[in-house]
């Protein structure tokens, strides 16, 4: 939390910079494009959930795609990807430490054993929510450090699944 991230709407050109800053059980704070943003959420047995932002509500829900976002919130939908960063290009490496649940759902498959060596795109995991079963694959090269859950566990949207690290040289 707190690493800015740029996502791009599918079709639009103006890129959003979004901060998630603290997300609980009932609540959500966070920056769009520098402006801060407290919202509480009430989660609803579909997977859905009700978000309120001062006296406005919306049902909202979301999916993590392979390689984007689905929201949908009311009557309105859209789908945004991740704005690659400009830095510089990477040799594979990890994108990110750890695998999180994009939605609340439950673990149906683990993939992977710790201490397993992964490859960009390999499956890891898989969880079900409204029905629908959704593949987490790895971002990059990785070593599976720890698998922080077990199947038929019940997860919430950013709970941490899989702890990942660096491969090394010897593996």
């Amino acid at each position: 939390m707190g690493t800015p991230i740029k996502l791009k709407r599918v079709g639009a050109s103006r890129e959003r910079e979004i901060e998630l800053l603290e997300i609980s059980e009932s609540n959500v704070r966070a920056k769009i494009d520098g402006a801060e943003i407290v919202a509480s959420i009430l989660r609803q047995p579909d997977g859905s959930a009700m978000l309120s932002v001062g006296a406005r509500r919306y049902r909202i829900a979301g999916l993590k795609r392979r390689d984007s976002i689905a929201v949908a919130a009311g009557a309105s939908s859209a789908e945004y990807q991740l704005v690659e960063s400009r830095r510089g290009s990477r040799k594979g490496g990890l994108a990110s430490l750890t695998v999180d649940a994009p939605m609340p759902g439950t673990v149906l498959k683990i993939l992977v054993s710790e201490g397993a060596t992964v490859n960009a795109n390999d499956a890891l995991i898989v969880l079900e929510a409204m029905k629908t079963e959704t593949t987490l694959r790895a971002d990059g090269p990785a070593m599976v450090k720890r698998i922080c859950v077990k199947i038929g566990d019940r997860v919430d949207h950013g709970a941490t699944l899989i702890e990942l690290g660096p491969v090394t040289e010897k593996q």
